[in-house]
């Protein structure tokens, strides 16, 4: 690749976001494959499988210098006709294997098409909260209609609801009014109402009705993260999480971070439009999903919550987020949004309602809302650090007294993407590393694998899966790896000296990488991946640190990692990399999808929507644009862990490596320790 010439076309690929420059004429199907990106095709080109289709995004990529069109492939050909002929290609659609590089582009592999598709690792806790849903299921028995009792059938139902519910002045969606008397009748005067209220203040709302006893409902509860959606269907009258689904966000191929969408939205005419019915198709197919695994018609589905960072929740709502991209950072809403579902593209029962919950700020949204909610630092003497690790992470920071939260923008680096052989969690990527601190041999372990790549019964499994890539949990874990065994210094410059004690460090022109696994492809950890680990990684702590001044505090007794990418990461690597602060190992733990766990206390009991929306009135809001700190603590934070601050509770399980000079300083107040090699 290192010898194409610069005027050779750019290629993308989503939702992977790995690129590369081929000659004009390479099949894409090809160009995949030298990028490591996952394309079936299982008939060895010859267009008769189907599984290698792909899809160009049109419009101008500023981010990227891409201009992409459909028109920079090659036209079809006598095999894609063929195979259109005979078994059909959805509009947009191509095969890769018989369709050719000539421009600049954009390629999204549609994740229909791929077996081995992202792990979307979101699932619901099993925590048990008490109920008090917005719609409540009310059974009743309506007097039937008398010729000295002129009172309508629909006015004798409200009766009933009044003197059996406490349920007074009941408005009535207007699409049950045509259907009162034939359900009346069915049910022999014997109806189970839905009944809508979320407010004290506000009247209740027949939404549903059903003859005779029905004794089941459902809910939805629905994260929308930048990269991955999270979807839970409840019953509302058990509480019991009845099906939980999940699926890349399709609006990767707009931008795999948050400003690359909103640019795309100001390049592109059609650009919120497109992204909004991206996200909108990707929940319907999502809601088919758990109703499908539930055994429920989407019909059942009486209530559903949504919550998502700004940007997310202006464009599944519709909104232009351009707004969002520059100061001030205005949304066009921050409060709670309350709407009928049908209104924003998702059909389920007619009178199902979607409430969104508040956002924070112009880029604290409503996940880390629901996130705080979950974890309730509000709740607490302790404080406590929340960090949602996303393309934009989001801290919140407090306990009972105060409550600060701030945004840093990481991008996409965590989520593998702006890595030489990153890629997103999926069936062959690796996800644990480990360096021997003498041979500097690694071994690893790969999603999908049970077994280390050092032990036995690992080549038996690889041979299934394969070894694709690295994701991000293991970025994290190879680079702390490295700069544990002197692989980096703390200012993360690969050490080409140690070329002498490895064959695994290898000289790229003036730079050093490390070579992780030497096989098809062949992964390596250069020195730009450490470098954007680093500014990422920077982002965050110094952010974090900003909230610790604004708290006048030098330490933090808790620490919650959300999201998906939280979970999955080792907090002890977390730390040595100085993603975080220095605490108590103990005391740090992975909370989770806590934003779908927050959405799901809100869809299960209303009242923690009053308490979510007066907690968030109360949050202090940090702009980390606007802070003259903010580039000290970034400059400082490139330093692995980090330039100025200590860690004394992560000096006690790791020995990390003497800084240069501090011998001469007199040592850093015992920092080297044994060293934990635990897997």
């Amino acid at each position: 690749m290192a010898d194409l010439s610069q005027r050779d076309p750019l290629v993308l690929f989503m939702p992977s976001g790995k690129r590369g420059r081929f000659a004009v004429g390479t099949p894409v199907l090809e160009a995949a494959r030298q990028l490591g990106v996952y394309v079936e095709s299982v008939c060895g080109g010859r267009a008769t499988c189907g599984r290698c289709q792909i899809s160009v995004q049109e419009g101008n990529f500023a981010k990227h210098g891409i201009t992409s069109s459909v028109d920079h492939l090659s036209q079809v050909g006598p095999k894609e006709e063929r195979y259109d002929r005979v078994r059909g290609l959805p509009d947009g659609r191509r095969l890769s294997c018989s369709t050719q590089i000539l421009g600049d582009l954009v390629i999204d592999v549609p994740q229909d098409t791929v077996i081995n598709a992202q792990v979307v690792r979101k699932a619901a806790d099993e925590r048990v909260f008490d109920r008090n849903p917005a719609v409540r299921m009310c059974y009743v028995e309506v007097e039937e209609p008398d010729m000295e009792k002129p009172l309508g059938d629909l006015d004798r139902l409200k009766l009933a609801l009044s003197t059996d519910w406490h349920f007074d002045d009941v408005e009535v969606d207007f699409h049950i009014i045509p259907q009162v008397q034939q359900i009346m009748r069915k049910g022999e005067w014997k109806v189970t109402a839905a009944i809508h209220k979320d407010r004290e203040d506000e009247r209740p709302r027949l939404i549903a009705l059903y003859p005779g006893l029905k004794n089941e409902a459902y809910g939805i509860a629905c994260d929308i993260g930048s990269t991955t959606i999270a979807m839970h269907l409840s019953s509302l009258l058990s509480g019991r999480t009845v099906a939980s689904a999940g699926t890349s966000n399709p609006q990767i191929r707009f931008g795999e971070d948050l400003m690359s969408r909103v640019s795309y939205v100001m390049m592109n005419p059609d650009g919120r439009a497109a992204m909004t019915e991206a996200v909108r198709e990707a929940l319907n197919g999502l809601i088919d999903k758990v109703c499908a695994d539930g055994e429920i018609f989407r019909t059942d589905i009486l209530d559903s919550v949504f919550v998502g960072n700004p940007i997310m929740h202006h464009l599944f709502l519709g909104i232009d987020p351009t707004e969002l991209g520059g100061a001030p950072f205005a949304p066009a809403v921050s409060g709670a949004v309350e709407v009928k579902s049908a209104e924003i593209g998702l059909p389920m029962n007619a009178g199902t309602r979607t409430y969104l919950l508040p956002c924070i700020a112009g880029h604290v949204g409503a996940d880390a809302a629901a996130a705080t909610l979950s974890e309730g630092p509000h709740r607490q003497d302790e404080m406590m650090l929340m960090v949602d690790i996303g393309t934009n992470a989001e801290i919140v920071l407090g306990n009972r007294a105060r409550v600060v939260a701030a945004s840093s923008p990481t991008g996409p680096a965590f989520e593998g993407a702006e890595i030489s052989s990153g890629q997103r969690a999926a069936p062959g990527a690796i996800e644990r590393v480990r360096i021997d601190p003498l041979t500097l041999e690694p071994r690893f372990r790969v999603i999908g694998v049970e077994p280390w790549s050092d032990e036995p019964g690992f080549a038996e499994g690889v041979a299934q899966v394969g070894v694709t890539g690295i994701c991000g949990s293991a970025i994290i874990e190879v680079i702390a790896e490295m700069f544990l065994t002197g692989i980096i210094s703390e200012d993360g410059v690969v050490d080409g000296a140690m070329a002498g004690r490895s064959p695994r460090i290898l000289e790229n022109g003036r730079t050093f990488s490390y070579l992780l696994h030497d096989g098809t492809p062949r992964i390596t950890v250069t020195q730009n991946d450490v470098r954007a680990i680093q500014l990422a990684k920077a982002a965050l702590y110094a952010g974090v640190k900003l909230l610790m001044d604004k708290q006048g505090m030098d330490h933090v007794d808790r620490i919650g990692l959300a999201g998906a990418f939280g979970t999955f990461i080792d907090p002890k690597y977390a730390m040595v990399l100085g993603l975080i602060p220095d605490c108590d190992l103990d005391k740090v733990k992975a909370v989770g999808n806590a934003a779908g766990t927050g959405a799901r206390m809100c869809l299960l009991n209303r009242d923690y929507r009053r308490e979510i929306e007066r907690t968030v009135q109360q949050i202090e809001k940090i702009e980390t644009a606007l802070e003259p700190k903010f580039q000290e603590h970034f400059v400082a934070a490139m330093a692995l862990p980090n330039k100025v601050d200590a860690f004394p509770n992560l000096a006690l399980v790791v020995t990390l490596p003497e800084r240069k000079g501090a011998a001469d300083a007199g040592g850093d107040g015992g920092r080297r320790r044994r060293r934990s090699r635990d897997t």
